[in-house]
């Protein structure tokens, strides 16, 4: 029976890492093209299918969701929904927002801006609404996984 519900979990975890990746990738590159200024659909294209995949990598090699748990232990309600959507901000946000402002600073023809200023203010916005969509979609996705997925629990229903 508990080998069941680890496969379940694990099952689900795997379906967590690729809803989110592609939600926080579909967003993220969004916010980001709008708030450049130059946004063209072949960039959100561009952009949307790079971050994807690497949401995907993240979500692969970084156990985001135990590490979420980890840092939000002896917490309940909100306050564990914060800690756990600030831990898998911090993870995803940085390393999706550096590859595209790369991106986005290589095709900028002429006088470009600093860098590091041109990083810090993208990261600064992906961070917030990142933190945002985390707090929206990770409960929801969560909810809509586990509803008679699990077996032998409350939300699996009875035991099989």
């Amino acid at each position: 029976m508990e080998k069941d519900r680890q496969k379940a979990m694990k099952g689900i975890m795997i379906k967590m890492s690729l809803l989110m990746g592609v939600t926080l990738s579909f967003f993220l590159s969004l916010t980001g093209l709008l708030s450049s200024g130059h946004f063209t659909v072949p960039g959100f294209i561009v952009s949307f299918i790079v971050s994807t995949i690497i949401s995907i990598l993240i979500g692969i090699f970084i156990p985001v969701r135990k590490l979420g748990e980890k840092a939000s232990a002896g917490k309940k309600g909100f306050a564990k929904t914060c800690v756990e959507s600030l831990v898998s901000d911090l993870i995803y946000t940085p390393v999706m927002t550096l590859v595209m402002t790369i991106m986005a600073y290589i095709k900028i023809e002429g006088d470009k801006p600093p860098y590091p200023v041109m990083f810090l203010k993208s990261l600064l916005i992906s961070l917030v609404v990142g933190f945002v969509l985390i707090m929206i979609f990770m409960p929801l996705y969560l909810k809509l996984l586990l509803k008679g997925k699990m077996p032998g629990g409350p939300e699996g229903g009875p035991e099989r």
